[in-house]
């Protein structure tokens, strides 16, 4: 009797299986969207472009089949999950790995840093991220990052509108903070779109997944990164004023118009208009004021 090939089970089913195995089921209030499709997963992998010798730090682990293909890649891996219940799946699932730590926890509390420090190199990092933490995970992966030193690159997957406010030119209608903030501190490179049909449950949007690599120098020279942070906020705090207008509240309006007209920048422009540079003279300038 010829043997009879068993049809493969679809990647939707078997996380399906998975979530049924275990009595569980996606939580919205934690923005849970599972990756499914193996297709896609490979193509993540592929792009974070790990060595034998690199240590990972996942995002947000969920089911374990993203961690499962970084494990095969990686010398270590560090899988972050926020929902005990998908850490303890992850756990039974993966119990044969043994180069994969489980952690248990807010993304936003792990210490980089120290990782890189035992690890003895910098990290890669790669995370599905909801869209109710992106913001959030990806500032404090680029202010820990160290230009390079603690993070060298992180893939990440987060709302193609979201993607395109990063990479957003001045002038446009996506340009913002968001796009003032990363530009200086990383290049970042739209890699590929993701339909709402490789995840369980389908998301009701576009995926994107994009490649952060950390600047060794800032894009702009500032002197005081934290004051340019604020003028950044300020500025787009209420993005339909003049320059003027909307740096008043913060800064002083004799202060700001001293410092708009040292950086050469009319306080009749706005916030959206400013490219990096621009923003690096205005927050120098107002350091000098301050001086």
């Amino acid at each position: 009797m010829s043997a009879v090939s068993e049809k493969p089970r679809s990647p939707l089913a078997t996380a399906r299986e998975l979530l049924t195995r275990h009595g569980l089921s996606p939580k919205k209030s934690l923005g849970q969207n599972f990756l499914v499709d193996p297709r896609v997963q490979e193509r993540i992998v592929a792009a974070a472009e790990i060595q034998a010798t690199d240590v990972v730090v996942e995002i947000g682990a969920g089911l374990g089949a993203l961690t499962a293909r970084l494990a095969d890649a990686a010398k270590w891996v560090i899988a972050i999950d926020r929902d005990a219940q998908l850490a303890a799946v992850l756990r039974g699932e993966l119990a044969d790995r043994s180069n994969l730590e489980i952690v248990l926890g807010d993304a936003l509390e792990f210490d980089l840093g120290e990782a890189a420090r035992k690890a003895g190199r910098p990290l890669v990092v790669v995370g599905n991220l909801p869209y109710v933490v992106t913001s959030p995970v990806l500032f404090a992966t680029i202010e820990a990052a160290a230009g390079g030193q603690v993070v060298d690159r992180a893939i990440f997957m987060v709302q193609k509108e979201f993607a395109q406010r990063m990479l957003a030119p001045p002038g446009s209608r996506t340009y913002g903070r968001l796009s003032v903030m990363i530009q200086q501190a990383a290049s970042a490179e739209i890699l590929f779109h993701v339909g709402a049909g490789a995840f369980l449950p389908p998301p009701a949007v576009t995926s994107t997944v994009l490649r952060l690599r950390p600047r060794p120098q800032p894009l702009a020279k500032v002197r005081d990164p934290s004051l340019f942070a604020r003028v950044v906020r300020e500025a787009f705090g209420t993005r339909r004023k003049m320059l003027r207008r909307a740096l008043e509240p913060g800064f002083g309006g004799a202060r700001a118009a001293a410092a708009l007209e040292a950086a050469g920048i009319a306080g009749t422009r706005r916030a959206e208009e400013l490219a990096v540079a621009d923003f690096a003279r205005l927050a120098n300038a107002l350091a000098e004021e301050h001086a």
